[in-house]
């Protein structure tokens, strides 16, 4: 699949996320809504673009004809280049066949774990964790935090302006960060854990 532009990424979102509630695909009335175009030749022009670049599969004369072709299983991120969006194509290891509504929220993605830190909620280093991408977290939530080029999952907790990111073993230390001067951000929730065997 060829890069998408921020739009038809969020045309894309917006008919996995439908499909995922609904079980079915958006129509081209409710896109039309969802965005607030002017006319529906202006959604059959992004759908069109989809097309082209292998996002999805469009059949005609159906009212709800959307099949999306990128989602053959939930992509293994090996690791995130600081700035760039977490799914980049290029930071795609691989896909894994799984379906990503077994998790409540479902995945997004998966996260190849480096390490011991967690381990004793039972993520262990090669593991595969399931992350539901958001930037939201509230105290005590699992969170894969970036930290400048780093990412990492640990537990987050937020005290005042400051965040602090738990590990789950003795053995490591705390990570204090200050959002105000720090490169910070939450990619997204862990909810979940594959283990290959």
């Amino acid at each position: 699949m060829q890069n998408l532009t921020p739009r038809q990424q969020a045309i894309f979102d917006f008919i996995r996320e439908t499909i995922d509630g609904a079980s079915m695909p958006p129509s081209l009335q409710e896109i039309q809504a969802h965005f607030g175009f002017a006319s529906h030749n202006a959604v059959v022009k992004h759908l069109q673009a989809l097309v082209t670049k292998g996002a999805i599969k469009l059949q005609a004369g159906k009212a709800r004809g959307i099949t999306l072709l990128q989602e053959s299983g939930l992509a293994v991120i090996g690791r995130v280049a600081a700035g760039s969006p977490i799914l980049a194509q290029e930071n795609i290891e691989t896909r894994v066949k799984f379906d990503a509504n077994y998790f409540h929220p479902h995945a997004d993605f998966l996260l190849r774990v480096k390490g011991m830190s967690m381990r004793d909620i039972g993520v262990i280093d090669g593991d595969l964790v399931a992350v539901h991408k958001t930037s939201d977290a509230r105290n005590g939530q699992v969170v894969v935090a970036r930290i400048g080029e780093e990412v990492t999952l640990k537990r987050y907790t937020r005290q005042g302006e400051k965040v602090r990111l738990m590990p789950e073993n003795q053995d490591f230390a705390p990570i204090e960060v200050d959002p105000r001067s720090a490169d910070f951000s939450i990619e997204g929730l862990f909810v979940g854990l594959i283990r290959q065997a």
